[in-house]
Protein backbone atom coordinates (compact mmCIF):
# COMPACT_ATOMS: atom_id res chain seq x y z
CA UNK A 1 0.00 0.00 0.00
CA UNK A 2 1.40 3.39 -0.99
CA UNK A 3 1.34 6.31 1.45
CA UNK A 4 0.57 9.74 0.12
CA UNK A 5 1.90 11.67 3.08
CA UNK A 6 5.57 10.90 3.52
CA UNK A 7 6.45 13.39 6.23
CA UNK A 8 4.91 15.92 8.62
CA UNK A 9 6.22 18.71 6.39
CA UNK A 10 4.19 17.28 3.50
CA UNK A 11 1.03 17.76 5.58
CA UNK A 12 2.04 21.32 6.43
CA UNK A 13 2.82 22.13 2.78
CA UNK A 14 -0.54 20.79 1.59
CA UNK A 15 -2.41 22.57 4.34
CA UNK A 16 -0.63 25.83 3.53
CA UNK A 17 -1.40 25.41 -0.16
CA UNK A 18 -5.05 24.73 0.60
CA UNK A 19 -5.25 27.72 2.92
CA UNK A 20 -3.57 30.00 0.37
CA UNK A 21 -6.00 28.90 -2.34
CA UNK A 22 -9.11 29.26 -0.16
CA UNK A 23 -8.07 32.61 1.27
CA UNK A 24 -7.30 33.92 -2.21
CA UNK A 25 -10.79 32.87 -3.30
CA UNK A 26 -12.34 34.62 -0.27
CA UNK A 27 -10.49 37.82 -1.16
CA UNK A 28 -11.45 37.61 -4.85
CA UNK A 29 -15.11 36.92 -4.07
CA UNK A 30 -15.34 39.82 -1.62
CA UNK A 31 -13.54 42.07 -4.08
CA UNK A 32 -16.37 41.55 -6.57
CA UNK A 33 -18.94 42.54 -3.92
CA UNK A 34 -17.52 45.97 -2.99
CA UNK A 35 -16.71 49.31 -4.58
CA UNK A 36 -13.69 50.38 -2.53
CA UNK A 37 -10.78 49.08 -0.47
CA UNK A 38 -12.25 50.14 2.88
CA UNK A 39 -15.35 47.99 2.26
CA UNK A 40 -13.20 45.05 1.17
CA UNK A 41 -11.11 45.28 4.35
CA UNK A 42 -14.29 45.55 6.44
CA UNK A 43 -15.71 42.40 4.83
CA UNK A 44 -12.47 40.52 5.49
CA UNK A 45 -12.52 41.76 9.08
CA UNK A 46 -16.10 40.53 9.50
CA UNK A 47 -15.12 37.10 8.16
CA UNK A 48 -12.17 37.04 10.56
CA UNK A 49 -14.41 38.02 13.49
CA UNK A 50 -16.47 34.84 13.05
CA UNK A 51 -13.27 32.77 12.96
CA UNK A 52 -11.97 34.50 16.13
CA UNK A 53 -15.16 33.76 18.06
CA UNK A 54 -14.90 30.07 17.17
CA UNK A 55 -11.17 29.87 17.85
CA UNK A 56 -11.74 31.29 21.34
CA UNK A 57 -14.38 28.66 22.10
CA UNK A 58 -12.21 25.86 20.79
CA UNK A 59 -9.05 26.92 22.63
CA UNK A 60 -10.81 27.66 25.90
CA UNK A 61 -12.26 24.17 25.80
CA UNK A 62 -9.10 22.43 24.59
CA UNK A 63 -6.32 24.36 26.34
CA UNK A 64 -7.90 25.85 29.42
CA UNK A 65 -10.59 23.43 30.57
CA UNK A 66 -13.38 25.91 29.65
CA UNK A 67 -11.74 28.73 31.65
CA UNK A 68 -11.21 32.17 30.13
CA UNK A 69 -8.76 34.94 30.75
CA UNK A 70 -10.05 37.75 32.93
CA UNK A 71 -7.06 40.08 32.84
CA UNK A 72 -5.89 42.33 30.03
CA UNK A 73 -2.30 41.06 29.82
CA UNK A 74 -3.53 37.48 30.13
CA UNK A 75 -5.81 37.74 27.09
CA UNK A 76 -3.14 39.57 25.08
CA UNK A 77 -0.58 36.90 25.92
CA UNK A 78 -3.14 34.20 25.03
CA UNK A 79 -3.65 35.78 21.57
CA UNK A 80 0.06 36.48 21.01
CA UNK A 81 1.10 32.94 21.85
CA UNK A 82 -1.66 30.30 21.89
CA UNK A 83 -4.04 31.70 19.25
CA UNK A 84 -1.21 32.73 16.92
CA UNK A 85 0.49 29.35 17.23
CA UNK A 86 -2.72 27.47 16.44
CA UNK A 87 -3.52 29.67 13.43
CA UNK A 88 -0.05 30.36 12.02
CA UNK A 89 2.19 27.66 13.46
CA UNK A 90 4.30 30.03 15.55
CA UNK A 91 4.10 32.70 18.21
CA UNK A 92 3.69 36.28 16.90
CA UNK A 93 6.92 38.22 16.45
CA UNK A 94 6.11 40.82 19.10
CA UNK A 95 3.51 42.14 21.54
CA UNK A 96 4.01 45.75 22.59
CA UNK A 97 2.20 48.40 24.60
CA UNK A 98 1.61 51.70 22.84
CA UNK A 99 3.73 54.57 24.10
CA UNK A 100 1.34 57.38 23.22
CA UNK A 101 -1.93 55.97 24.56
CA UNK A 102 -2.62 53.85 27.64
CA UNK A 103 -5.31 51.81 25.87
CA UNK A 104 -3.28 50.69 22.84
CA UNK A 105 -1.36 47.46 22.26
CA UNK A 106 0.25 46.09 19.10
CA UNK A 107 0.93 42.61 17.80
CA UNK A 108 3.50 42.67 15.00
CA UNK A 109 4.43 40.08 12.43
CA UNK A 110 7.24 40.44 9.88
CA UNK A 111 5.51 38.31 7.28
CA UNK A 112 1.86 37.74 8.07
CA UNK A 113 0.63 34.57 6.39
CA UNK A 114 -2.47 36.18 4.83
CA UNK A 115 -0.32 38.81 3.10
CA UNK A 116 2.25 36.32 1.81
CA UNK A 117 0.19 34.89 -1.07
CA UNK A 118 -1.79 37.92 -2.17
CA UNK A 119 -0.56 40.16 -4.99
CA UNK A 120 -2.13 43.58 -4.58
CA UNK A 121 -2.68 45.48 -7.85
CA UNK A 122 -1.30 49.03 -7.95
CA UNK A 123 -4.82 50.51 -8.22
CA UNK A 124 -5.69 49.00 -4.82
CA UNK A 125 -3.00 51.02 -3.05
CA UNK A 126 -2.37 49.95 0.53
CA UNK A 127 -4.91 47.14 0.68
CA UNK A 128 -4.00 44.95 3.65
CA UNK A 129 -5.29 41.38 3.97
CA UNK A 130 -4.23 41.66 7.61
CA UNK A 131 -7.75 43.01 8.13
CA UNK A 132 -8.81 39.35 8.26
CA UNK A 133 -6.40 38.72 11.16
CA UNK A 134 -7.53 41.96 12.84
CA UNK A 135 -11.05 40.55 12.67
CA UNK A 136 -9.88 37.29 14.26
CA UNK A 137 -8.23 39.22 17.11
CA UNK A 138 -11.35 41.37 17.59
CA UNK A 139 -13.53 38.23 17.60
CA UNK A 140 -11.40 36.67 20.32
CA UNK A 141 -11.32 39.86 22.39
CA UNK A 142 -15.02 40.72 22.09
CA UNK A 143 -16.14 37.20 22.93
CA UNK A 144 -13.76 37.06 25.89
CA UNK A 145 -15.26 40.28 27.30
CA UNK A 146 -12.56 42.72 26.15
CA UNK A 147 -14.25 44.97 23.56
CA UNK A 148 -11.75 46.77 21.35
CA UNK A 149 -11.23 48.40 17.99
CA UNK A 150 -8.69 46.30 16.09
CA UNK A 151 -7.04 47.41 12.84
CA UNK A 152 -4.22 46.15 10.62
CA UNK A 153 -1.46 48.45 9.39
CA UNK A 154 1.67 48.12 7.28
CA UNK A 155 4.82 49.45 8.94
CA UNK A 156 7.89 49.86 6.73
CA UNK A 157 11.05 48.07 7.86
CA UNK A 158 14.25 49.89 7.08
CA UNK A 159 16.30 48.09 4.45
CA UNK A 160 13.57 45.61 3.52
CA UNK A 161 11.17 45.61 0.60
CA UNK A 162 8.18 44.06 2.41
CA UNK A 163 6.62 45.98 5.31
CA UNK A 164 5.78 44.44 8.68
CA UNK A 165 2.10 44.04 9.58
CA UNK A 166 1.01 45.47 12.90
CA UNK A 167 -2.34 44.64 14.47
CA UNK A 168 -3.30 47.70 16.53
CA UNK A 169 -5.64 47.03 19.45
CA UNK A 170 -7.41 49.97 21.11
CA UNK A 171 -9.40 48.78 24.12
CA UNK A 172 -12.74 50.26 25.17
CA UNK A 173 -12.77 52.50 28.25
CA UNK A 174 -14.72 49.91 30.24
CA UNK A 175 -11.88 47.39 29.86
CA UNK A 176 -9.36 49.83 31.32
CA UNK A 177 -11.69 50.71 34.21
CA UNK A 178 -12.22 47.03 35.01
CA UNK A 179 -8.50 46.37 34.83
CA UNK A 180 -7.72 49.23 37.23
CA UNK A 181 -10.32 47.91 39.71
CA UNK A 182 -8.76 44.44 39.55
CA UNK A 183 -5.21 45.81 39.63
Amino acid sequence: MQTFLTSPSAVADRSLSAFAFLFSEVVQYNQTQVDNIADLERRLEDAGYAVGARVLELLCHREKGNRRETRLLGILSFIHSTVWKVLFGKVADSLEKGTEHEDEYMISEKELLVNRFISVPKDMGAFNCGAFVAGIVRGVLDNAGFPAVVTAHFVPIEGQQRPRTTILIKFAEEVLRRESRLG
